[in-house]
């Protein structure tokens, strides 16, 4: 069962690969999600539910790697609406 806008993907992978077999999925995700915010094929957003990380780790594991944060518009609106909601609660 999925949630609405998301897709599940089953890939295969070879026995024997240099990671324990309990850590295989998440660093498949997080590669998977590096090489594609890498590629601009996914947003910040996308690429960290990808990898199950919230914003900040995320970026933190950007940094590590050296992939530069791509920044566009969209993600601007995003931040200044959830600072917009973030100003509401302390003003209550």
């Amino acid at each position: 069962m999925s949630k609405a806008g998301i897709k599940r993907v089953v890939i295969e992978v070879p026995e024997g690969l240099k990671i324990p077999s309990s850590e295989l999925e998440q660093r498949l995700r997080i590669e998977l999600a590096l090489r594609l915010y890498e590629k601009g094929i996914a947003s910040l957003g996308q690429a960290r539910r990808i990898a199950g990380l919230s914003k900040w780790d995320f970026l933190e594991l950007l940094a590590r790697e050296g992939i530069p944060i791509h920044y566009d518009e969209e993600e601007l609106r995003e931040d200044l609406e959830v600072a917009k909601k973030l100003v509401g609660k302390t003003r209550k």
